[in-house]
């Protein structure tokens, strides 16, 4: 083989990112020698060759296996210098792997710890143990609203300060509340069938709404449009902007509404009722429709055994929405809502009462009822259980989380109110909470 071709290769293997074992230290020349005696059958040790050759043969042997006191040193396969060190004894390989095709090397995955015990855990006297209401929601400005009995509590995350927003006597208990997105505005649903709006920075009572003929259990904000779910098995959709509030009537539901979630994108209404049933809406189909007449819903799930009040819209990935089924259910379905198919379904051998989707990772969190009274912290879409928090001794009715996302508060039956770091550390990231009407005060104005 000829000295150019050894520059092309050592050329080659000088430019090239694999790595390629050094062979500037070999001789071609006995190999080309040897292989041509094995494609000729020939012995290389015979002792038939000239005595020419077999000078040539001992001259080339000299070249490929050097003498080194007069032990032979091999030096096939031999590197130019010695092999890059490992990290057999260097800490850094708990913390990088190498990624064979490029040899760079990347961050591995550290898996995060999850706290087994609540963080904070405050009384909460007089808590209803109703499942089908809904009395806690934590707002954009990081403070808790929490409903006991006739009175609705502000506590504030940042300062632990405690203030009494609002107590009724004869139209009580309360038995719903739901902030708006701006964090300023609280939507507090009756016994009575009022809903009542109330500014928690002035602490005053801005209007009622009323339509409903039963007491109010569900609500949900989307923009300046509050949807509210009675007992009277009736939907409403409120602009609280105008005096004349109802805007569209949903009645697809044969008993009490007990859960209701618009889409992140708001593009989508989920509702859940005690007849087993839940409903998907379209936003765009009932914009500036008439409220009277045929609900037209663009899904119907009948696929639950039990009542369906625990709904919860995927962040990452907006037609996805997750529901959980009662004591005779005890399952939670995962629905594709633009095509309406159940693309998953497991049983969780507890009754459903509450979830929530991490913002940070691909989890789902579950509150349960009968019989174990725990809060199961799922991986999606395997959903392999993570963990598995206990605490509670009744049923853990209602969950809210963080704005920043990482905590999550939990109100049981056994009135207490439980803090948990389920969803990782959280960051020191300033909230930009949006105005409910597009940076107008509108409820302030309504007389």
């Amino acid at each position: 083989m000829s000295s150019h071709l050894a520059f092309d290769l050592n050329q080659f293997m000088s430019s090239s990112d694999r790595f390629i074992t050094d062979r500037s230290a070999m001789d071609f020349n006995i190999a080309n020698y040897m292989l041509g005696a094995k494609e000729n059958n020939c012995s290389v040790d015979s002792s038939v060759h000239s005595p020419s050759e077999e000078e040539y043969k001992k001259q080339l042997a000299e070249n490929l296996l050097q003498a080194d006191n007069g032990q032979r040193k091999s030096r096939i396969l031999a590197f130019k210098s010695k092999p890059p060190a490992g990290f057999e004894n260097d800490s850094r390989k708990l913390l990088y792997t190498q990624n064979v095709a490029t040899g760079q090397m990347k961050p591995r995955k550290v898996f995060r710890h999850i706290p087994q015990t609540a963080e904070r855990t405050l009384d909460a006297p007089d808590l209803l143990d109703d499942y089908y209401l809904n009395l806690l929601d934590w707002s954009a400005n990081n403070v808790l609203a929490v409903a006991l009995g006739n009175t609705v509590y502000l506590w504030d995350a940042t300062t632990s300060s405690i203030e009494e927003l609002l107590v009724v006597d004869e139209e009580g208990p309360v038995t719903s509340v739901s902030w708006a997105s701006d964090g300023k505005y609280l939507a507090v649903g009756l016994n009575n069938s009022v809903v009542q709006l109330w500014d928690s920075q002035s602490l005053r009572q801005l209007r009622s709404l009323k339509g409903h003929s039963a007491r109010v259990g569900s609500l949900a904000w989307n923009g300046p449009i509050l949807t509210t779910g009675g007992r009277d098995n009736l939907i409403l959709n409120n602009d609280v902007r105008i005096r004349d509030h109802i805007t569209e009537r949903l009645e697809a539901h044969e008993q009490e509404i007990c859960g209701l979630k618009w889409s992140p994108t708001g593009q989508q209404l989920a509702s859940g009722g005690n007849d087993n049933l839940v409903h998907i809406w379209d936003a765009a189909a009932g914009a500036g429709g008439s409220i009277h007449g045929p609900s037209p819903y663009l899904h119907r799930f009948d696929d639950h055994q039990a009542a369906v009040k625990a709904l919860a819209w995927c962040p990452f990935q907006s037609n996805l929405l997750a529901s959980g089924g009662g004591t005779a259910d005890r399952c939670i379905k995962f629905w594709n809502t633009h095509t309406g198919a159940c693309v998953n379904s497991i049983d969780t051998k507890s009754q459903v009462c509450a979830l929530q989707w991490s913002r940070h990772e691909r989890e789902i969190l579950s509150s349960h009822g009968f019989s174990q009274n725990q809060l199961c912290l799922w991986k999606y879409p395997s959903m392999v259980k993570m963990a598995e928090l206990t605490g509670h001794t009744s049923r853990v009715l209602h969950l809210a989380q963080s704005p920043d996302g990482y905590t999550v508060a939990s109100a049981a039956g056994d009135e207490t109110l439980r803090f948990w770091n389920v969803f990782g550390a959280p960051e020191t990231t300033k909230i930009k909470p949006k105005d409910v009407c597009g940076g107008l005060n509108c409820l302030s104005r309504i007389r």
